[in-house]
């Protein structure tokens, strides 16, 4: 198994979120990884009603997502995770976190399985699938919904 060094979860502040963070921060703790919590947010309700997907919480605003990464970083700490960043990107859940996995030269991408098994999610595709898609990085999907 690689020494993970650079550890990137992604929040929307829910639940199910929750549990991803606490598993990516157990994972940091255990290698003394960097662990960046990034959250995505819509600028408008127009942009995110743009979106054909509703697999995850919509966030509009940044103070919102601001709020979730500050619940999210506690949590983390809580399970050991000793070198926490936080990071806010404007757009889709996919766009942000591939973003934020390529700013931060992550080698682990941690998502929870939300969407994964809806209908929606085969059809239209879901956070967990499309970035295990596109990332050029590990991605771990956490099992943090049952149905």
């Amino acid at each position: 198994m690689s020494n993970y060094t650079k550890i990137v979860v992604g929040t929307d502040g829910s639940k199910s979120s929750m549990l991803a963070v606490e598993r990516a921060a157990a994972i940091a703790a255990a290698f003394d990884a960097e662990l960046v919590i990034g959250c995505a947010y819509y600028e408008s309700k127009e942009d995110a009603n743009k979106t054909l997907r509703q697999d995850s919480v919509t966030v509009l605003g940044d103070d919102p997502a601001q709020e979730n990464l500050n619940k999210a970083k506690v949590e983390a700490e809580k399970v050991g995770a000793k070198k926490i960043v936080t990071a806010i990107k404007p757009g889709t859940p996919v766009e942000a976190l591939m973003a934020i996995v390529t700013e931060h030269d992550a080698d682990l991408l941690v998502v929870g399985n939300r969407g994964i098994n809806s209908l929606t999610g085969r059809l239209l595709g879901s956070v967990p699938a499309d970035v295990a898609r596109q990332s050029n990085c590990d991605v771990m999907i956490v099992h943090t919904v049952t149905s």
